[in-house]
């Protein structure tokens, strides 16, 4: 390997399966997603569900979630899914600290919230990710339900986060799964990488590997990866290593078909089943409306946002793909003046003006929303991300009514955060349907609802 390395100025493999976060990829929206499940873990309640395809990257997510949440949440993580529920009580016990001496369930379970409420006390938040959920027997998704019962008279004292195949949601269809089902309150999804995602992803990860030349996979190369992986990470990866190594072997400094076609006979990989319709397509930190089985196909959360007519809150409502069917007066007219807003900044972060004018439209409708009202959250940052923010404000004021996109500014995470929200809605059932009808563009940043009462 070590000549492998040398061949092509490498400092280490670009291309390992195991997780190492050094290499994890922000593109194809795994990076949004990050910072959507750190800002649900942190500021909301439930179980939230991360789905994705065998090799799509929900170790490396889980992992970097390790690494990333804030110094006042403690992690447990459960990499041994299949256990039974006593052992699973056992496991997080030995986590926290607890002693188990042969305690019956009852007893065990007191004893772990007696442990929680004393974390709770002193501002700490516990939250247990669960690697492999999709393996977990009937009886330990049942023990998870009851885990996210525990609370304190002012809030849950267990988070938890489950990351699995497919086969879970197929699982939590079940009428017997109804009751946990009900308690998952955001849904996200690792979609597959798309074929310009597939040639940001080699890039990134030669140069992460300390590669400093041209590119050595040719364009064809990259397709051929492209569509021989159907876009998951770990077959990528062992594709693009097997085609440098036989790249090395020949003598080579480039990768072409012929190397793909190597690798891709030594890997001979399983064209991906085709999953049951479950349907739900989570948009980011999902919705969770049980009445709306629609918006579920986009995304689950107990959070969601205000009352905004369908037809007031998206140009395209018929599809999302589609221009609105009267013309809109130009952005200048539609804007409205922009009112001085209290947020003011710190010395070091200077928001740009679209930004500015969005935290006073924030600043206005808070004052009066209703707490049980709705809206979108269409974006989570930190607050040095300025041009990140004020890019993405840019774009969907191209697309959705401005009067109606509102920017707000929070450190509950422990970080400086700014957030973009859209719409006011009366009903979680009114926000979803409006979710729906979100623009490709705008879905792409994966959105959830949230209930008012969330922003106080």
């Amino acid at each position: 390997m070590s000549l492998y390395l040398e061949h092509f100025g490498l400092r280490e493999p670009p291309f390992r399966i195991t997780p190492h976060t050094d290499f994890f990829f922000t593109g194809a929206n795994r990076g949004p997603t990050l910072d959507a499940l750190i800002y649900a873990i942190t500021q909301d309640e439930g179980i939230v569900k991360v789905t994705g395809e065998v090799g799509s990257g929900k170790t490396m997510l889980c992992r970097m979630l390790l690494e990333r949440l804030p110094d006042n949440v403690e992690t447990l993580y459960l990499a041994n899914p299949s256990l039974s529920r006593q052992e699973i009580l056992g496991a997080i016990a030995d986590e926290l600290g607890v002693p188990t001496d042969g305690k019956a369930t009852h007893s065990l379970t007191r004893a772990l919230q007696d442990a929680l409420i004393e974390r709770y006390a002193r501002g700490k938040r516990v939250v247990l990710l669960i690697d492999e959920a999709h393996a977990m027997p009937a009886e330990s998704l049942e023990e998870i339900r009851l885990l996210s019962n525990l609370e304190s008279k002012a809030a849950k004292l267990l988070q938890i986060a489950l990351f699995a195949q497919p086969e879970l949601d197929e699982r939590l269809a079940a009428t017997d799964m109804r009751q946990l089902r009900e308690r998952i309150t955001q849904h996200f999804n690792l979609a597959p990488l798309k074929k310009e995602d597939v040639a940001a992803y080699i890039e990134f990860r030669l140069r992460a590997a300390g590669y400093h030349g041209p590119n050595p996979f040719t364009g064809d190369a990259v397709e051929m990866i492209a569509r021989i992986s159907e876009g998951l990470s770990r077959r990528i990866n062992i594709l693009a290593d097997k085609a440098l190594l036989a790249a090395y072997s020949s003598g080579s400094h480039q990768v072409d078909n012929k190397e793909i076609r190597i690798a891709a006979q030594d890997a001979r990989f399983s064209p991906l089943q085709p999953k049951a319709a479950v349907n739900l397509k989570p948009l980011g930190w999902g919705l969770a409306g049980a009445a709306v089985a629609a918006a579920i196909a986009i995304l689950s959360t107990n959070s969601s946002f205000p009352p905004v007519t369908p037809a007031a809150l998206l140009p395209g409502q018929a599809t999302s793909a589609q221009p609105p069917a009267t013309p809109q007066a130009p952005l200048a007219k539609r804007l409205p003046a922009a009112p001085t807003s209290d947020n003011t900044p710190p010395a070091n972060i200077r928001f740009g003006p679209l930004t500015r004018q969005h935290l006073a439209q924030y600043d206005d409708w808070i004052a009066h929303a209703p707490r049980n009202h709705y809206f979108i959250q269409l974006l989570a940052a930190d607050a040095t991300q300025t041009g990140r923010v004020e890019g993405f404000l840019a774009r969907a004021i191209e697309v959705l009514d401005p009067v109606q996109l509102r920017t707000y500014r929070s450190n509950l995470s422990g970080r400086d955060r700014v957030g973009i929200i859209y719409g006011d809605f009366e009903s979680r059932e009114e926000a979803a349907a409006a979710m729906l009808a979100l623009p490709e563009t705008i879905k792409a940043a994966q959105p959830f609802p949230r209930q008012v009462s969330k922003l106080h």
